[in-house]
């Protein structure tokens, strides 16, 4: 956020203490579209058109937000190349501003190393540089560094999100409570009844319901550090770079304990090694069966692996084992009380105006969390661009939710079509019981 003067601090302080002040708060709306800050601007003009829907200065200084910025002013013709610059300067006398402006930057493009003229044998003037060959580029570090060092490439951050602030999903809560917060919460009961927290947890289920905001609220529970990791972070195309890249990620989360690692799209990480072709993907599957098991029985003490999928059938059997991977939760499309506290959530910064959340929520039934975000995107963007034909900023209505709900459908109908055929025919040991509890009661099967 830009430096702010005293009075829009002390402006958004007063707001924060009386959210239904509609005057004030069009007061520090116009001062930070005067300074700039219209995205800002339009969240205060949005809150005051929810308190008062007729507000006509609210609906100017909406209408002022929201007009297209003025032309650009035509672009002044480019300055004379500087004297003195024979680096920039290309054979044939033109001026290579491209490597003029690495230069000023001080970023120089790599060159070929030259040969002096007089540079000992003439059968062989070649120096050990050989001067076909470019300088190879030095590996940089985490912070931009030439030097790597010890700094860690591996992201490692706190997370504030709490499970209360996930609507619904209680199932999902209580499966997550009994497999590492009560035991985290209380150690002697524990120790009393031999509970283990070694083993990780799998999420599986459709795209877009929340396995990733699951495992942060996870993290915030417990007061942990939060590592998200995906195949692009470990793969690496050369020999045994991916097998380290492994290796590092796992230390640096012991390094960071308590910590929840979420290693997200496992089937691409620990496919099956049965249908792995290529040998460099086996090896980094393997390398991770070695990390969760851990050097030590007490390596992985205060790390919590969470890991999520789309395609659980796809993962390796091994890493499903007891001590790893073991437990499985099924991560489902939010029910209705989820799905209103979604709609809201989405809206709530939105200028709307006789918006029924609880009908459009028993009309969305198989919605993903992202399917509700993009259907109030959708009837956004309906709203805005009405505005923009008319020139007079309107609110969003039911009827702009209900024309995008006729245009968007559910993104999770594949993936229970490719599941359901699962559940019924590979359903060695009962892994899918709750999915095929789920498509029962949802009459899919």
């Amino acid at each position: 956020m830009p430096d702010e003067s005293p009075l829009i601090q002390s402006l958004r302080t007063a707001v924060a203490t009386a959210p239904d002040d509609v005057p004030l708060r069009l007061h520090l709306a116009g001062l930070l579209l005067d300074g700039g800050q219209g995205q800002d601007a339009i969240s205060q003009i949005a809150a005051a058109l929810q308190r008062d829907p007729g507000n006509a200065e609210a609906q100017a200084l909406m209408a002022r937000a929201v007009a297209p910025p003025p032309p650009p002013a035509a672009a002044s013709a480019p300055p004379a190349p500087p004297r003195g610059a024979p680096d920039s300067a290309s054979r044939d006398g033109s001026y290579d501003w491209r490597r003029a402006e690495g230069e000023l930057a001080g970023v120089v493009p790599p060159r070929f190393v030259e040969t002096p003229d007089d540079s000992g044998d003439p059968e062989n003037p070649g120096t050990p540089e050989d001067p076909a060959t470019p300088e190879a580029p030095r590996p940089l570090a985490a912070d931009g560094s030439d030097d790597p060092g010890d700094a860690s490439a591996w992201e490692v951050e706190r997370t504030g999100v709490r499970l209360a602030d996930i609507g619904g999903m209680d199932e999902v809560k209580q499966r997550l409570e009994a497999a590492f917060l009560a035991p985290m919460r209380n150690p002697e009961l524990r120790k009393l009844y031999g509970k283990s927290l070694r083993g990780g947890l799998l999420l599986y289920g459709p795209p877009g319901c929340g396995k990733t905001y699951v495992a942060r609220a996870v993290a915030g529970e417990l007061g942990a550090h939060f590592m998200s990791v995906s195949i692009s972070d470990v793969l690496d195309m050369w020999i045994g770079n991916s097998e380290r890249n492994m290796r590092e990620l796992f230390e640096t989360a012991r390094r960071s304990a308590p910590c929840v690692l979420f290693l997200d799209e496992l089937d691409a990480l620990g496919a099956k090694r049965s249908q792995l072709r290529h040998s460099g993907l086996r090896t980094t599957v393997n390398q991770l069966l070695a990390e969760l098991d851990g050097v030590h029985a007490d390596a992985n003490e205060g790390l919590f692996v969470l890991a999520a999928t789309n395609h659980p059938w796809d993962v390796d059997g091994a890493l499903r084992r007891p001590g790893r991977l073991d437990r499985t939760l099924l991560v489902l499309p939010p029910d209705q009380p989820a799905r209103e506290a979604i709609l809201r959530h989405h809206l709530e910064d939105r200028p709307i105006a006789g918006v029924d959340v609880r009908k459009l929520a028993k009309r969305t039934d198989g919605f993903s969390g992202a399917d509700l975000k993009y259907l109030c995107e959708a009837a956004a963007e309906r709203a805005l661009m009405d505005s923009v034909r008319t020139g007079q900023p309107r609110m969003i209505g039911q009827d702009d939710l209900m024309a995008a709900l006729g245009q968007v459908r559910p993104s999770t109908r594949p993936w229970f079509d490719t599941a359901r055929n699962v559940a019924q025919f590979a359903n060695e040991g009962g892994t899918y019981d709750d999915l095929l509890a789920y498509l029962k009661s949802k009459r899919m099967l």
